[in-house]
């Protein structure tokens, strides 16, 4: 959360021709509501449930795309089961907790899980042990921009 996922796909889209899916906008666009209002209203358990089920079905529906998950995606075992059955390739883009508390407190967009920062310091620590089971893994440096690292994964992971 907040290290720039979703910059990262935006310019992988760009520089490989593949269809960028954000799995965050598909399924606030499939269920008429926002995440925030997701979680809050139905719990983060549900929540996930919804998140799998759109998952799954983009897996089965996308080739040769760049998935962006939110960040709790692949911290669900199932979830991780399914993208390499798909065999999709999964990128962690690692940064410093600093760096993507920065990021979150001057995006626009809400952050359920993280609303402040001990809760978003903690989350940052939990996801830590399954963010490491990515297939590939990209250390966000301080100067380097997100055109950057997406100029870097396409060289190296496509």
């Amino acid at each position: 959360m907040g290290v720039g996922k979703s910059s990262v796909a935006r310019h992988l889209e760009h520089i490989t021709g593949c269809r960028r899916v954000d799995l965050d906008a598909l399924i606030e666009e499939s269920s008429g509501r926002e995440i925030g209002e997701m979680i809050d209203t139905d719990g983060t358990e549900a929540f996930r449930l919804v998140e799998s089920e759109v998952l799954k079905r983009v897996l089965e529906d996308e080739n040769g795309c760049v998935l962006s998950l939110g960040g709790g995606t692949w911290t669900i075992p199932r979830n991780r089961e399914l993208i390499r059955e798909h065999r999709f390739t999964s990128v962690w883009l690692e940064s410093s907790f600093d760096h993507c508390w920065y990021n979150l407190k001057f995006s626009r967009k809400e952050r359920p899980l993280a609303r402040d920062k001990e809760a978003a310091r903690a989350l940052f620590e939990e996801r830590q042990r399954s963010y490491c089971l990515a297939d590939w893994h990209f250390v966000v440096q301080s100067g380097l921009t997100s055109f950057d690292i997406a100029q870097q994964i396409a060289e190296q992971v496509l």
